[in-house]
């Protein structure tokens, strides 16, 4: 079964982590722009970020036979810093018309600010311009309340709630997220956030209607395996195999789709890797045999 991770850092992994990825049957990601972990001094150093998730990390990607998208946004952390948060909404535009860049994201809530709720707003507003769906980050604090207010705020905006993908939701928030007829997402995570069993119980009781999984694997604790973990753990308790694929597969493609720059039928083809290639003069390699894959 080939599966899409459609949250997850690659910037923050190793290559090990791409090998193991297409072991396990991973073909497709998406990797949302994100914070680095301490916060950012200067608007140009989100340019080079940008310009690495258009560039390096889809080619690092490809080199072990994964297609690598991405989503652009000044992410909701970042949001709260004055000094850079205009000059990267003015940037933004220039990335998001990227053939690989397949939603504004991610966008949403971290502690509930005011300045957060405002660049919300200004990043659905960029979303619609280039109809371009959106993925929203949910709070970790207070997540129920921070859910609902994420919800309401990105209705009141006009946007057709099919192409609003609410993320990171466990049990107390799912029921909500899916009667806003937006996409439901859960990062699956080792210790925190959802887990694969309780994952594997919501697929079970919800069905796979509207419902997608994700890594979120970032430099943090995380696991870049947690979506052919979880499809695991469904298959152990009875879901069909149906069901799975379409929460693994179906669901991340129609949902990113939206964008008008995936396809299923492209995405189903294999990426063939070239490993002599080099990207800006470098390689994935360092003295290894390169592997080429024939037509």
């Amino acid at each position: 079964m080939k599966m899409f991770d459609p949250h997850i850092h690659m910037t923050s992994r190793t290559t090990d982590d791409y090998q193991k990825m297409a072991e396990a049957g991973i073909t497709v990601v998406c990797e949302p722009a994100f914070w680095m972990g301490q916060p950012r001094t200067h608007a140009s150093s989100f340019e080079d970020y940008f310009l690495s998730l258009v560039g390096w990390e889809r080619f690092r990607a490809s080199q072990f036979g994964i297609h690598h998208f991405c989503t652009i946004a000044l992410n909701p952390k970042e949001a709260n810093n004055a000094n850079l948060a205009d000059d990267v909404l003015a940037m933004m535009p220039r990335y998001l018309e990227k053939e690989s860049v397949i939603a504004v994201g991610e966008i949403g809530l971290d502690d509930q600010t005011d300045a957060e709720v405002y660049y919300l707003k200004k990043q659905v507003e960029l979303a619609k311009e280039f109809e371009l769906p959106v993925l929203v980050h949910t709070p970790h604090r207070d997540k129920k309340h921070g859910s609902m207010r994420c919800i309401d705020i990105i209705l009141e905006t006009g946007i057709d709630p099919s192409l609003v993908l609410i993320d990171h939701n466990n049990e107390e928030t799912i029921e909500e997220t899916l009667r806003s007829g937006c996409w439901a997402g859960h990062s699956i995570y080792p210790e925190t956030k959802m887990d694969e069993e309780r994952m594997a119980r919501i697929v079970k009781r919800f069905g796979p209607e509207k419902i997608i999984i994700n890594s979120a694997a970032d430099w943090g604790v995380s696991d870049t395996l947690m979506v052919p973990k979880t499809v695991a753990k469904m298959r152990d308790i009875g879901v069909s195999e149906a069901d799975i694929e379409r929460v693994v597969w179906d669901n991340p493609i129609a949902f990113f789709a939206q964008s008008g720059r995936i396809t299923k039928s492209a995405l189903e083809k294999d990426v063939l890797r070239d490993q002599t290639q080099l990207f800006s003069g470098n390689s994935v390699l360092r003295g290894q045999t390169p592997q080429v894959d024939s037509i």
